[in-house]
């Protein structure tokens, strides 16, 4: 049996039997991309962002190495996966139609999508698309004409995915719950003489057990002078007394993730630590007062950097106040809708959903990192997760 024989005998018993919400969600957002499509002057969309292409069909799967995408149209769902992803496409996706290659013949993609797109004048696309492989759209630019292809699909539908739905917030909240389970596990066994791989072993079998499908990006946990470098991880390394412990965890819930830091210490927190802490919560709650319909991202930044400027000088920070996240698929949970920062000035509006990673690193000593996932609302920025904001003492 074939690939093609499979997607058709598999369908008779299980088509769309694993849809994360009902259908009615995602007509609602079709309709809106459609609507946003015929203002823009675009026939259709050529989308390749796992995460785009779920939002739109719920279609997902682990293997997101491959090359997928999904053609809207006006009136139309065309979904292209290769053969290994058959079964995922007909028990996840709500589309019209899956047209496959096979896993090892990627060159078979440009005939059957050349042909689904031949109609279309104004087809768009994301240039910064994780996803847009430039074999393929210098295939099909040659064979249909490059004049047909508008680099503002992207930004279409992005900023329709960053204002999330009662569906998506809901998601999002269970995510918060299953986060906050896993950190409190990690937290419970942080001691000198445990690695810094068991407490993320704990922190791991703890979101699985509350209800986790696999993460966009695992949990992290670094300690000592490991956390004063940005984005390393867990590396077997023992903790010692009064080390500050680090820990960065996110649950997937229908895909939706809820991150949330925290910073424990096994021992006693020095007066040192207690003072980044308590930079870290002014910075959190300048960015909540200023996270209103109305004001910019560049605003809340604005806000976060004077709280931040007497300490500027001697420790690291990003210069990202916040990243959107919502569904999201590996290697990252950043949905890459839209960033707190400075220069950011688009405005907030109601039900964005953002990740504030306030970590503030000491070079070659250690850091200190809390966050919440936290709603705008009209009264400003609220958590959906739990944060005590405290640094928990192991003592």
């Amino acid at each position: 049996m074939d690939h093609h024989a499979y997607r058709h005998v598999l369908a008779e018993h299980l088509a769309e039997s694993e849809l994360p919400f009902p259908l009615a969600e995602f007509e609602t957002r079709r309709g809106w991309v459609r609507q946003a499509m015929r203002a823009a002057g675009l026939d259709a969309l050529l989308l390749t962002d796992p995460a785009d292409i779920y939002y739109l069909t719920g279609y997902h799967t682990f293997e997101v190495s491959v090359y997928i995408c999904l053609v809207v149209s006006l009136d139309r769902l065309v979904l292209q996966v290769p053969s290994i992803e058959t079964g995922p496409a007909v028990v996840t996706a709500s589309v019209d139609e899956i047209i496959g290659y096979r896993w090892e013949g990627i060159d078979e993609v440009i005939a059957p999508l050349a042909e689904t797109l031949a109609p279309f004048r104004a087809i768009g696309i994301d240039l910064y698309s994780a996803g847009l492989r430039f074999g393929v759209i210098r295939d099909l630019q040659t064979r249909l004409g490059a004049a047909r292809f508008r680099d503002d699909g992207g930004d279409l539908i992005d900023r329709l995915r960053i204002v999330k739905t009662p569906a998506e917030l809901d998601c999002l909240r269970e995510s918060a719950r299953i986060t906050s389970a896993g950190l409190r596990a990690a937290e419970a066994i942080i001691a000198p003489g445990i690695s810094d791989n068991e407490v993320a072993a704990e922190g791991s079998r703890a979101l699985l057990a509350a209800g986790s499908e696999f993460m966009s990006l695992q949990p992290i946990v670094t300690s000592g002078r490991r956390i004063s470098i940005i984005h390393v991880n867990h590396k077997r390394r023992v903790i010692e007394a009064d080390d500050p412990v680090f820990l960065e965890f996110g649950s997937a819930f229908h895909r939706y993730t809820a991150p949330m830091m925290r910073t424990a210490v096994a021992g006693r927190a020095s007066t040192e630590m207690q003072a980044l802490r308590d930079a870290c919560r002014e910075m959190f709650e300048a960015l909540t007062a200023a996270m209103r319909p109305g004001n910019s991202f560049d605003d809340a930044a604005r806000a976060a950097e004077a709280v931040l400027a007497p300490h500027a000088e001697r420790v690291f920070f990003s210069g990202v106040f916040g990243y959107a996240v919502g569904a999201q698929f590996p290697p990252s949970w950043v949905e890459g809708t839209g960033y707190i920062a400075r220069g950011q000035e688009r405005a907030f509006q109601a039900d964005m959903v953002f990740h504030l990673p306030l970590c503030l690193r000491l070079p070659g000593q250690w850091g200190i990192g809390l966050s919440d996932t936290v709603r705008v609302t009209p009264e400003g920025g609220q958590p959906l997760t739990d944060n005590d904001w405290q640094l928990k003492e192991m003592a």
